[in-house]
């Protein structure tokens, strides 16, 4: 099997199944406080503030950014995928996600 993790960005590629405008305005809201927890750490290195409770704003902006992360991941094995699969190009598809799967757990 080949270990190549290289995905490109793909502008021209659209989603086979939209998200809501319910699911972007949580996924944009999440990300902006993630957003606002990035600043807050730049602020407590620049205070010199006590490096565990800098570590466990890390750990909580790393786990936030794993929970958007599993949810697009979710949307697209639901939509994408299965649209694929639907079509008859599920392998390509299911390589695609595979690929995307390995580099998400690193």
């Amino acid at each position: 099997m080949k270990n190549n993790l290289t995905i490109p960005l793909t502008a021209e590629k659209k989603p086979a199944v939209m998200r809501t405008a319910e699911e972007k305005k949580e996924l944009i809201q999440r990300l902006k406080r993630v957003e606002g927890q990035v600043r807050g750490i730049q602020r407590m290195i620049e205070e010199d503030r006590y490096c565990v409770d800098i570590l466990i704003q890390v750990s909580a902006i790393s786990a936030a950014l794993k929970k958007v992360g599993y949810h697009l991941l979710e949307h697209h094995t639901h939509g994408c995928v299965a649209d694929a699969v639907a079509n008859g190009d599920g392998e390509a598809a299911i390589n695609e996600l595979m690929k995307v799967i390995q580099q998400f757990s690193k």
